[in-house]
């Protein structure tokens, strides 16, 4: 921990602050790492997503695409809440086929008239959740990338999709965030970064300005939580030394590195620290919430 972060922990007697970072599955799995024992949780949730459900709301109704912020939601929501765990409930017949009951609520809101942070707040209100869900952006966003030989690409499926990928960024250039974003990266005491697809899920969401300012100025612990193994598509082929590498040259601030065994880069050819711990499930490529949790927690130390 740095020495300033730990002295005002210690002065105010706080437990750890921990903003999360990211989009989709791997931001949800951190959630439920750090819930147990946060003090004050904050999702910052990338906004990019233009396929399946939340791509045909944000085609329809001009939202904000719901998906990866409904999932931080129930991630967070309380175990006994009815509400929270029907969020993820998929309707299977008619016009409403493959739509996620949280997808609909949240759209639902928004297009009522309620702003987007104040939407997400209520929903979380609704469900018990124990910390807050917020956008990286308020405006949706464009994801763009370009391959290694130049080739551009436009959308995030078309990415996801993709292999061989140098950089990715965002149209708007400059998309605002809600202002409580970076208070909760500047106040935050430990900032976890991913796991998740590294292009269209971490780096989707940290290229924001808004989110790579607070990223660069804030005296949290930042650590990025490698994925267990290569993606097909977007991360194909890529080593886990790679991985850090293509992080570091977005400009992304990292203080250490947590991976699991199975997909660890050499801690010798790089140049932030990497602590290696069994992360991951045994029985299965995803992460385990307890693990996770527990190797987060020794990187926050005490109050």
């Amino acid at each position: 921990m740095s020495d300033r972060r730990e002295a005002d922990r210690h002065a105010t007697g706080d437990a750890a602050r921990v903003a999360c970072v990211g989009g989709g599955h791997g931001l949800a799995a951190t959630l439920r790492a750090v819930r147990p024992w946060a003090t004050t949780i904050t999702a910052i949730v990338s906004v990019a997503d233009d396929g399946g459900s939340s791509g045909r709301l944000r085609d329809d109704l001009g939202v904000l695409p719901p998906g990866d912020l409904r999932r931080c939601l129930s991630a967070l929501a309380a175990p006994d809440s009815v509400l929270g765990g029907a969020l993820e409930h998929r309707f299977g017949e008619g016009e409403l086929k493959e739509h996620a009951l949280g997808n609909l609520l949240i759209a639902g809101l928004i297009t009522h008239g309620v702003p987007v942070t104040d939407a997400l707040d209520e929903v979380g209100r609704l469900i018990g959740a124990v910390g807050r869900v917020l956008p990286a952006a308020l405006v949706p966003m464009t994801l763009c990338g370009e391959r290694v030989r130049g080739t551009p690409l436009e959308g995030q499926v078309e990415v996801q999709q993709a292999s061989d990928l140098s950089h990715v960024g965002v149209s708007p250039p400059d998309p605002p965030s809600p202002a409580a974003v970076g208070d909760a990266v500047l106040g935050a005491d430990l900032v976890v970064l991913g796991p998740g697809s590294l292009f269209t899920s971490v780096l989707a969401a940290t290229v924001v300005p808004d989110v790579a300012d607070a990223l660069a100025a804030t005296r949290a612990i930042r650590v990025l939580v490698l994925n267990l193994g290569p993606q097909t598509g977007e991360t194909e082929g890529l080593s886990p030394d790679e991985h850090v590498r293509v992080a570091l040259a977005h400009g992304l601030p990292v203080d250490v590195v947590l991976a699991d065994p199975r997909f660890a880069p050499d801690p010798a050819a790089l140049r932030v620290p990497v602590v290696i711990r069994p992360v991951g499930a045994e029985d299965a490529a995803v992460h385990d919430p307890g693990r996770l949790g527990a190797a987060l927690a020794d990187l926050v130390g005490p109050p």
